[in-house]
């Protein structure tokens, strides 16, 4: 920030005036008159920004005046001119002047990034003496914002970039440049960016993992940005109001920290105050570190959380550290040692279900332990179905079991888990029978009884409906697709409405997928659906119920079928549609 506040925009005038009269003495008048030939000589040289300072010179040296109003003339080729005179014929062809403007404003852009010099740019300031006029009302316009946005991306260091950037945020744009890295090398810039984005974060819960990765993008810039930003997070995380989400938003930057290969474990460790605990710390940080577990480390965690005085459980609550117990229990074929695996269990139960109760000062902490010890058996009982590889025929003796344990959240995650590993093998339905294999019917019940679990499912059925099936019969794919898409209304059912119509709506509109399916999935929905409606549900089902392709072959005479009555109903309700 410094850079920009030291520069003596105010004195550019100034110098100006003390060069050019240095000019005017040191110069060579013939070399001047050369000089100037050459840029008069220029295509449309009439239009550039320094024809009057070129003037000027001209004729302090003696130049001729007929002689420079020749070439100027000569060497005009109106182009901008002409660029007008097409732009007008368009209109009047027919074309609406927003289209029209459109063109002229890309084609520029391009032009631009081709030719863009960030030298020759940092020359305006010390041309002009100041902020040009012209750059603060080029930042008014979304279309220009945008292109600095791209161009300071790939010239980070351009000092007029930089300085727009700060004139953007000045001028209250900063939500524009969430993701610009550019912003991350000025402090005040930077702040003004994570609070915009944070406050998204806190005011679209809907739009969580877009905002959350907006966020984390910026964040993860750099060492600097990340520590900056993750003690601010930290310290908010701290208030009543709004305190968990921020840990969430924490927690979030840190799994793209790490998904971008940055060992951040260190800083985790130093934010949740691991210091004071330094068996715990060591154990864990080794860990982490490594992205893998191993017994000697989770025989010292163990030691330190089955005693009487536990370190917090914030320590253990780490994501990369629950994500990594429910891989060793509940991926299959991971063989864990069997004096072991009680310490695993122990853990994983210990994070998912202690509440700690703060106790008065002199005091031990406590928590439920019956609680814990149901943990535990839920854990060990369906980590031990799931350790052996059991067809889905085979764990039909198992299902009352796996049901009365998926009220567990801990459970359900990692029967997820589980499922996931199991189903997305390559040979996995080539060896179905049943119409609905359990593994996917147990994601019915996850749906049901954990909320929270709703876009991981989502995300695993998306994935099942866009595999590759090569080696399944076309009509055998259709009828996978189709018990996938009946998970996606049995999680449509339980809540998940937007997110799935969402996904069935791109599939149509990118033209990708077997309009039966599409068919299919709409009939089920209005099977399953009543009113009344959310305006946000009409207008993104609308369109695939008013389409004929879709729904022609559903409809009847009158008005009493499904699809008329959905479309009675929504154009009598939602004028929006």
């Amino acid at each position: 920030m410094e850079e920009y506040e030291d520069r003596s925009w105010d004195c550019g005038d100034v110098m100006d005036d003390e060069s050019e009269g240095m000019d005017e003495h040191n110069d060579n008048p013939q070399q001047v008159l050369a000089e100037c030939a050459v840029k008069f000589a220029t295509p449309d040289y009439i239009m550039e920004p320094g024809i009057f300072s070129s003037l000027k010179r001209y004729f302090q040296s003696g130049g001729d005046p007929v002689q420079v109003i020749e070439q100027v003339s000569q060497n005009y080729t109106a182009v901008a001119q002409m660029a007008n005179l097409i732009a007008e014929w368009l209109i009047i062809g027919g074309v609406k002047v927003t289209d029209v403007q459109a063109m002229v404003e890309n084609h520029l852009k391009d032009m631009i990034v081709k030719t863009f010099d960030p030298k020759k740019a940092d020359t305006i300031f010390t041309e002009e003496g100041e902020t040009p006029a012209w750059l603060t009302e080029l930042i008014e316009h979304p279309t220009w914002r945008s292109l600095i946005y791209k161009l300071a991306e790939e010239y980070p260091d351009c000092l007029m970039l930089n300085f727009t950037i700060k004139l953007i945020s000045d001028a209250g744009f900063q939500g524009e440049i969430t993701s610009i890295s550019t912003a991350a090398q000025q402090l005040e810039v930077f702040s003004r960016v994570l609070k915009t984005s944070i406050s998204s974060f806190l005011t679209n819960p809907e739009d969580w993992q877009k905002t959350t990765k907006e966020c984390a993008k910026m964040v993860c810039h750099g060492q600097h940005t990340y520590v900056y930003a993750q003690v601010i997070i930290h310290v908010l995380a701290r208030e009543n109001k709004g305190g968990s989400s921020m840990k969430r938003l924490s927690q979030e930057i840190t799994k793209c920290a790490q998904k971008n290969r940055n060992d951040v474990t260190p800083i985790t460790m130093a934010l949740n105050g691991a210091a004071a605990y330094p068996q715990a710390c060591q154990a864990l940080t080794a860990m982490l570190s490594k992205n893998t577990l191993n017994p000697a480390d989770i025989s010292v965690l163990f030691r330190n959380y089955s005693g009487n005085d536990p370190p917090p459980i914030d320590l253990v609550r780490t994501p990369q550290f629950l994500e990594l117990l429910v891989d060793s229990l509940f991926k299959p074929a991971v063989k864990l040692n069997p004096d072991h695996k009680p310490k695993y269990i122990y853990l994983l139960a210990y994070a998912a279900s202690v509440c700690e109760v703060p106790a008065k000062k002199g005091q031990k902490r406590t928590w439920n332990k019956d609680e814990l010890k149901s943990t535990i058996q839920a854990i060990e009982t369906v980590h031990n179905i799931c350790n052996i590889n059991k067809g889905s025929s085979e764990l039909i003796a198992d299902l009352k079991t796996l049901y009365q344990s998926l009220r567990f959240s801990v459970v359900a995650v990692g029967v997820v888990r589980w499922v996931e590993y199991t189903v997305t093998d390559s040979s996995y339905f080539k060896l179905q029978t049943e119409h609905c294999p359990v593994h996917l019917a147990l994601l019915d019940e996850v749906v049901s009884c954990h909320t929270l679990l709703h876009t991981q499912v989502l995300d695993l059925l998306i994935r099942l409906f866009e595999s590759k099936q090569d080696e399944l019969e076309i009509l055998v794919q259709l009828e996978m697709r189709k018990m996938v898409l009946d998970r996606m209304v049995n999680l449509l059912c339980s809540g998940c409405v937007v997110p799935v119509v969402k996904y069935i709506k791109t599939c149509w509109q990118k033209g990708d997928t077997d309009i039966s399916l599409i068919r299919y999935f709409v009939t089920e929905v209005l099977e399953a659906i009543g009113p009344p409606y959310s305006p946000e549900f009409v207008n993104l089902f609308m369109p695939m119920v008013e389409n004929d392709e879709i729904t022609g072959t559903m409809r009847g005479d009158g008005e009493n079928d499904p699809v008329s009555e959905f479309i009675v109903y929504c154009k009598a309700n939602y004028t929006t549609v």
